[in-house]
């Protein structure tokens, strides 16, 4: 399958690639497209033509937009198959996940809304107790979906979501696969310390993967 023709914008390219890949910690001027990180990627399937080293091929190029809307972003699910497989050890995961968290500081809204507020649903309730209680993380998790459908009035997928959770839950508590008790981490509040420390870090230096 042949892709599209990759557009080089010189003037976008080094500052953008220069911060992709201090935030990142990855060398991404090493990578010389030989596709292993492609042939491995357990997500090939759902993202078409955006493969890991297509992503970082738009990254070299400064396409700004393009690198930072496109399907592997969001659908990437940290494997790190494409890493173990790369020559020069460049983790693609950790690129996707840089470029998700520069996504949203430029408030560019996610491909994949459900994506978005699982992650920060997740987040959320684990800085909230040191851990994750199962049942109000999808709680949020739902919540944040409705009010996304809510606002375009899209009632129907409300229900249907909230059908399909709660035969999922049912079959999922039936296996001991979802429990329902609370729990709480002593070391919460070192937790939301070291997430603000983390969060005023200095970026890596490219080529040390932290």
């Amino acid at each position: 399958m042949t892709g599209p023709v990759l557009d080089f914008r010189p003037e976008n390219a080094t500052p953008f690639l220069q911060e992709v890949m201090e935030r990142s910690g990855q060398m991404l001027t090493a990578c010389y497209q030989c596709r292993r990180c492609a042939a491995g990627c357990t997500v090939g399937d759902e993202t078409g033509f955006f493969t890991p080293n297509i992503l970082i091929r738009h990254v070299i190029l400064g396409d700004r937009e393009t690198a930072l809307s496109n399907p592997l972003v969001w659908k990437c699910v940290s494997c790190y198959t494409c890493g173990t497989r790369c020559p020069n050890d460049i983790q693609t995961a950790r690129i996707t996940e840089t470029l998700k968290k520069m996504a949203k500081e430029a408030h560019i809204p996610p491909l994949q809304p459900k994506v978005a507020a699982f992650h920060d649903s997740f987040l959320e309730s684990g800085l909230r107790w040191g851990r994750v209680n199962e049942m109000e993380f999808m709680g949020i998790y739902e919540i944040k979906n409705a009010l996304r459908e809510v606002r375009v009035k899209n009632y129907a997928a409300i229900v249907d979501e909230l059908k399909g959770q709660a035969r999922l839950g049912m079959a999922m508590f039936k296996l001991k696969r979802l429990h329902a008790g609370f729990m709480m981490a002593k070391g919460r509040k070192e937790i939301k310390a070291l997430y603000r420390k983390a969060k005023k870090r200095p970026p890596a230096s490219p080529g040390i993967n932290p």
